[in-house]
């Protein structure tokens, strides 16, 4: 059967004309065959002119409907294509097979970056303490792993800041069956709306943390620089204490030698050796400990650089930081200078973007877009249509609860930090005015000591005093300098560590370089 049959069987039936012809076209009715055949005749005209109508307007809008099914392809097709264009790549990172550590200073990275030519610390001679703590920065292992937090904040200020894609969505329903005349088509196209009423907050809270991150890095390099200033510090106070302490030894060792010759020889009693081998074994004990505190600070150090543990190197004359003399002045300034109070400070500015956030989330899931519409008549339509979730239940309390009480926790940490840093810096000052007091004190004993030292060496020269006495005077010198040595110790931690609680003497932006591997 023809298209043409297929239509005019259709439109036979559901024409009033022709139904009512039919009826009276049965027998009985109209009582004649030429009565019948007349009616069966206009039944024809009527549905052969119904046919060649209808055939006409189908033929038609198979033809119009050509070019939209081709547009609709191409546009799905192009689509396609275009988001597989912007997708990402896997690339395998594969973990590393081994350490990466350094075996010489001249394998680790040396330089500092700057506005000009990058600057180089010079290895070649002793290095100071600012020089050993810059190098940690450059190259500590832990620091390099924590840079991966600049990485996720990047990361995430990026995914703030992207608005949710439109839906678009394509229907192509052929015709199969029944009185239609063409396939049906429908297009949509919407858009979520409640994510923009939300963007700026979200965008300046990733921008903050983004902010607040790069401090806690910053915060976190000075104390590695710092640590590693003190490590050094102590490396260099032990060599000296060491020093003192095996001189000591070797005069006591002397002295022991002697008293014991002298005890075989029966000119001394026994009892003269047990002073001289407790005070000995004491010696020992405290060089022993001295020893190995001082191996432990070099794998310590070692480590903060990057280096294997057996790696040694030449540590200059410490050059302590001085102490500031408007310490109210940088007091009054810290919050705005101490990486970690500023980082607190964005992470609070952060946390207040979010609770506006949470507020502005109780908009309700809004979507708004538009359809057009074809169906199997040919009848055209379009216009909007709008979804919007009904807050009954959920009005996005929860996150609002969440947000401002990590804005309350985060107010509460700054306001202790503050406090603690404050209380440090007070203490700090107070120590070191009686180390100070205390280290002017040992250096007067120290050189009252080797003054009588001195002064026994040339009577002992003129058979004025004995190997015994002379031993104790010079024992005791060395034992004042090694006072000495331990109070400048304290008092130059002392310094190292209000300098950072300050927040000065170190770098105010970050130079630990980024890994140069590339983030894939």
């Amino acid at each position: 059967m023809t298209r043409e049959d297929r239509y005019a069987a259709n439109f036979a039936r559901r024409r009033q004309d022709l139904v009512s012809l039919r009826c009276n076209c049965r027998p009985g009715i109209l009582g004649t065959a030429a009565k019948v055949a007349r009616v069966k005749t206009e039944i024809k005209r009527i549905a052969d002119l119904t046919v060649f109508r209808i055939g006409g307007r189908a033929g038609q809008r198979d033809r119009d409907s050509a070019p939209m099914t081709r547009i609709l392809l191409l546009s799905a097709a192009l689509s396609v294509a275009a988001a597989l264009a912007g997708c990402a790549s896997y690339h395998a990172l594969p973990l590393a097979r081994g350490p990466d550590l350094a075996t010489h200073l001249a394998d680790l990275d040396l330089y500092l970056p700057a506005k000009g030519p990058p600057s180089k610390i010079d290895i070649g001679k002793p290095l100071g303490i600012d020089q050993i703590g810059l190098l940690a920065i450059l190259n500590d292992p832990a620091l390099k792993s924590e840079r991966g937090e600049m990485g996720l904040a990047r990361a995430a200020r990026v995914e703030a800041g992207l608005l949710p894609n439109p839906s678009a969505g394509l229907d192509y329903a052929a015709l199969l069956g029944g009185p239609g005349t063409t396939p049906s088509y429908t297009a949509t196209l919407s858009q979520d709306v409640a994510a923009i009423v939300t963007y700026r907050a979200r965008v300046s809270s990733a921008r903050a943390h983004l902010s607040q991150v790069d401090a806690d890095l910053l915060w976190r390099e000075w104390q590695i620089a710092q640590k590693a200033r003190l490590l050094a510090l102590d490396i260099h106070s032990a060599d000296r204490s060491i020093a003192l302490s095996t001189r000591e030894l070797g005069l006591l060792s002397s002295e022991l030698a002697q008293v014991r010759a002298a005890t075989e020889a029966g000119n001394l009693d026994l009892t003269a050796l047990a002073p001289l081998l407790a005070a000995k074994a004491s010696l020992e004990q405290s060089l022993a400990s001295l020893a190995l505190d001082r191996l432990k600070n070099w794998q310590a150090l070692d480590a903060l650089l990057g280096l294997v543990p057996n790696v040694r190197f030449a540590i200059a004359e410490p050059a302590l930081p001085p102490v500031p003399s408007e310490l109210d002045s940088l007091i009054a300034s810290l919050p705005k200078r101490r990486p970690d109070l500023v980082a607190l400070r964005l992470g609070y500015l952060s946390s207040d973007e979010n609770v506006r956030a949470a507020i502005l989330g109780q908009f309700p899931a809004f979507v708004l877009g538009g359809s057009w519409n074809s169906d199997t008549t040919g009848v055209v339509s379009a216009g909007p249509n709008v979804t919007f979730d009904l807050p009954i239940f959920n009005r996005n309390q929860g996150q609002i609860a969440l947000a401002r009480a990590t804005r309350r926790l985060l107010h509460a940490q700054y306001q202790a930090r503050l406090d603690d840093a404050i209380g440090n810096i007070r203490g700090l000052v107070a120590q070191l005015k009686k180390l100070s007091a205390d280290l002017v004190r040992a250096r007067r004993a120290a050189v009252s000591a080797r003054s009588l030292s001195r002064t026994a060496q040339a009577a002992y020269a003129q058979d004025d005093r004995d190997q015994r006495s002379l031993t104790d005077y010079e024992t005791t010198a060395l034992q004042r300098q090694l006072d000495v040595v331990a109070l400048a110790r304290s008092l130059g931690e002392d310094r190292i560590i209000l300098a950072v609680e300050l927040g000065s003497g170190l770098p105010q932006t970050r130079i630990a370089p980024l890994d140069r591997k590339k983030d894939r």
